[in-house]
């Protein structure tokens, strides 16, 4: 009993694909943060692309 608790904390089996999930959901959140940081510039750069296309002819 003791050999299959030891052999069940030291398994290391699918560490990696947590580590990797881990690092994929940092990612996430920095990228959200970032967003919601930059949305007023981003909406006002936007803002600016469609207002100069608006008065442009479409090429044929």
């Amino acid at each position: 009993m003791f050999n299959l608790l030891t052999e069940f904390l030291f398994d290391e089996k699918g560490q990696a694909m947590t580590e990797y999930g881990l690092i994929l959901a940092l990612i996430a959140v920095l990228l959200i943060g970032t967003l919601l940081l930059l949305k007023d510039e981003l909406v006002t750069m936007f803002e600016k692309v469609v207002t100069g296309l608006q008065g442009q002819a479409p090429t044929p």
